[in-house]
């Protein structure tokens, strides 16, 4: 047992070593992915500003649609099939033209 009392004491030191060592090591990886977030958030402005543009034209789309579930007219319908008419006329009109 006297030929192992000696190795408390270098177990001692070798875990009051490691113990910063390893959380030197872990502040380091954290810095590296922090960079590595930042950088693909450069990289990404492009796709940030199409979702944006996206989200733009729902928000449109959403308010024509709740103007028209709001609107207190009856006439919804009819106002529906007077775009159809028009739609239709001008598709005549484009087709009368290329002829």
């Amino acid at each position: 047992m006297g030929d192992l009392g000696f190795l408390i004491p270098i177990m001692g030191i070798i875990m009051g070593v490691s113990i910063p060592i390893t959380a030197i090591k872990l502040k380091h990886r954290e810095k590296i992915e922090q960079m590595r977030l930042a950088a693909a958030g450069h990289r990404d402005d492009g796709q940030l500003a199409r979702q944006d543009a996206k989200i733009e034209a729902l928000e449109d789309r959403l308010a024509v649609l709740e103007r028209i579930i709001t609107d207190n007219s009856i006439n919804v319908a009819a106002q529906i099939e007077a775009l159809r008419d028009t739609t239709s006329i001008e598709q005549l009109t484009r087709q009368r033209d290329r002829v």
